[in-house]
């Protein structure tokens, strides 16, 4: 089993620009997941929302192309994959030539597919959709949106995951809420750099205490772990400690390297949102 440590992470890489499937990195969710006591079928769907805003090829021709990536792939899958071996991948589409942006599309769903289901006794697809310049006037900026935890005027002491500060009103009425922050940040489970993101939890039960929740997620702020790990410990944390009847936890990551990621784990099946970014992505 491939481990973090193994990856090109924090270690010089060439750049490579002639097409390279090789280049993808998977990592199993497994390791991360037992540490949550997630074993056999998961207590959440969803999926991880990649964008890559660094994607270009050449015609034919040797005429260079541009377009944005959005890559949707499935939390069921067995692995994720390192993230800097996805733009290690993607920059080796530079000086290919493809007949098509449907080629390039179709390359890339079946290489990240084989990496993120490598392993499985079945294998399935991950999303891919691909945006050329004359669609970039349609890709909004939004905020996520919510009440806004940042508001609250709170002291914070804990700086590394502290799930005791969680609770939740259980004698009182329930209520169906969404709260936001945009003050998540986490480091690299490798390399120690900052990771930056905000943070949307959706959820329906017992109503969290607001100042609690919002020094929770503070707690993350020197908290090494990738980003999808980092949500998933979010969604458990509340799932146990508040027990809602209904949870999902989405959050958007800033960029680096041309690509963020955006994890959304939720109790129940939903439609996935559309993959918008915010102004600070």
């Amino acid at each position: 089993m491939s481990t973090p440590e193994q990856s090109l992470l924090g270690k010089p890489a060439p750049y490579i620009d002639q097409y390279d499937a090789s280049l993808l990195f998977p990592l199993s969710r497994a390791p991360k997941r037992e540490e949550l006591g997630l074993a056999g079928t998961l207590p959440f769907f969803g999926a991880d929302l990649w964008t890559a805003f660094e994607l270009s090829w050449l015609t034919p021709r040797g005429k260079p192309q541009v377009a944005i990536a959005h890559v949707t792939v499935p939390c069921e899958t067995p692995n994720i994959v390192e993230s800097k071996s996805f733009k290690l991948y993607l920059n080796s589409f530079t000086n290919t030539r493809f007949n098509s942006p449907d080629e390039v599309q179709g390359r890339i769903r079946a290489d990240v597919s084989e990496a993120a289901w490598r392993g499985a006794p079945s294998q399935s697809s991950v999303g891919v959709k691909i945006l050329m310049p004359e669609m970039f006037d349609r890709e909004p900026v939004h905020e996520l949106d919510g009440l806004s935890l940042d508001r609250l005027d709170i002291e914070c002491t804990d700086y590394t995951p502290a799930p005791h500060l969680l609770s939740a009103a259980f004698d009182e009425k329930p209520v169906d809420e969404v709260l936001t922050s945009n003050l998540l940040k986490s480091n690299c489970l490798v390399t120690g750099q900052p990771d930056w993101g905000s943070v949307q939890i959706s959820y329906a039960g017992p109503q969290i205490e607001q100042g609690g929740l919002l020094r929770y997620l503070v707690s993350f702020r020197n908290h090494n772990e990738f980003h999808e790990q980092c949500v998933e410990r979010i969604f458990m944390d509340i799932w146990q400690r508040c027990r809602p009847v209904k949870l999902t936890v989405y959050a958007r990551y800033t960029r680096r390297g041309g690509l963020d990621i955006n994890p959304l784990r939720t109790s129940h099946p939903k439609a996935l949102p559309a993959n918008v970014r915010t102004a600070r992505q």
